[in-house]
């Protein structure tokens, strides 16, 4: 019984608070708004993969496997 209450505040938590941004873009009726969002997320990601690799050739070379 708790621990179905936990997830149920969980989700709530999720869908109320942490997605409202998103549900406040998905009203909007500007395509490139929308996802200029998408892009910037995406960028971030791609430049964090980036200099993770980055990192790991650097350890690779020293020689610590």
């Amino acid at each position: 019984m708790i621990a179905n209450n936990i997830f149920k505040a969980i989700g709530d938590f999720c869908t109320t608070v942490l997605f409202q941004p998103y549900n406040s873009l998905r009203s909007l009726d500007n395509w490139w708004v929308q996802n200029t969002v998408s892009w910037i997320f995406i960028s971030i990601t791609f430049i964090a993969l980036l200099y993770w690799l980055g990192q790991l050739k650097k350890f690779q070379k020293t020689g610590n496997e």
